[in-house]
């Protein structure tokens, strides 16, 4: 649905050039809501800029529901970008058209029938909850409202891949929460393949279905949400899944393990799915001839799966500890040490 190969943006200024991507390689399927996480100047809006030409790249392909965007005439792009629908993170509405205007905006550019355009933003409106402000303006609507509004105008020439620019990131949490329930709303019965750019690891772990990290220009990490969210393999991705799975250990914990006697081992146990409802400790402690201590612990759930984060101490004899690591290693959950130098 949407291909990015070796896709690097160069801009220049003053005499400098500043490579905002650099050899982005990106796939996206039909259908998804793949998300794209970086900090900011990462990247991120040079990469969903590209994705319609907002932005040419310097070098690569990107393809679009089966279209090399960059071999298109200026026709045929413009019938493509008909395709592709954008939601800006300030939400660009003209303030001195009414709701219904600024939806039927794009329609009226492709010379619809008044008919036409009636029913379609009736529709959108319905859709986004804003049928009673079609004569309202811009500056009497809310952010989330306003937001509404950017997202019916961008669904109004029916597309199939929907853009959206940091989206959520001008609005206040709850609104949030909402935004997203109505794009997860977009994704499913529209079947609108998304592409969703934020810096906000929650925005990921809410509706996406796939994620990439972008640094410096650069895709350093990607997979499945569950996957980069369960196992990071990179310190950037570990810091942005930090942020919504609060598994880091506490400072309290940090001064404990460094005071620790060489007859305590302390560890991360990491449980996921049906494992989380595991009594794991209580087995050991029955089982083996070691004390347990429970340091840290948290449980979320990703993705309707229950994800589980302890920290725990295990006190006693070095080879009973482990008999304990070998009979953990048998069971359906991850175990690392945690050594004294944790920083």
């Amino acid at each position: 649905m949407i291909t990015f190969e070796n896709v690097t943006k160069i801009y220049q200024s003053t005499g400098k050039q500043i490579k905002a991507l650099d050899n982005v390689n990106l796939h996206i399927e039909e259908g998804e809501i793949f998300g794209v996480i970086g900090f900011s100047g990462a990247g991120k809006s040079s990469l969903v800029r590209c994705a319609n030409l907002l932005e040419r790249p310097t070098l690569g392909k990107i393809v679009v529901n089966s279209q090399d965007l960059l071999k298109l005439s200026p026709k045929e792009l413009r019938e493509a970008k008909r395709n592709i629908g954008m939601v800006f993170q300030h939400f660009n509405l003209l303030n001195s058209k009414t709701v219904f205007t600024n939806v039927a905006m794009p329609l009226l550019l492709m010379n619809k029938s008044k008919k036409e355009v009636e029913n379609r933003v009736h529709e959108l409106l319905d859709f986004v909850g804003l049928r009673d402000k079609a004569k309202n303006y811009p500056d009497q609507l809310s952010g989330g409202q306003k937001q509404r509004v950017g997202i019916a105008r961008a669904l109004a020439t029916e597309p199939a891949v929907l853009l959206c620019d940091e989206a959520t990131s001008a609005l206040d949490p709850q609104t949030t929460e909402s935004i997203l329930k109505l794009l997860k709303r977009i994704n499913q019965e529209y079947n609108i393949t998304i592409l969703l750019i934020t810096h906000e690891m929650g925005v990921i772990r809410e509706i996406c279905d796939k994620v990439a990290v972008l640094d410096q220009g650069k895709i350093i990490e990607s997979g499945s949400v569950f996957e980069v969210f369960a196992q990071p393999r990179t310190e950037i991705a570990h810091d942005f899944v930090s942020t919504v799975m609060h598994d880091e250990i506490p400072e309290s914990v940090h001064q404990l393990i460094q005071t620790q006697q060489s007859t305590s081992q302390i560890y991360r146990i990491v449980f996921v799915g049906n494992s989380a409802g595991t009594p794991l400790l209580s087995q050991i402690a029955k089982r083996f001839d070691v004390e347990v201590n429970v340091l840290f612990g948290s449980i979320t759930e990703l993705q309707e799966i229950p994800f589980g984060n302890l920290i725990v101490k295990f006190e006693g004899e070095a080879k009973e500890i482990n008999r304990v690591l070998m009979f953990i290693n048998q069971q359906e959950v991850t175990i690392k040490e945690i050594l004294a130098d944790v920083s």
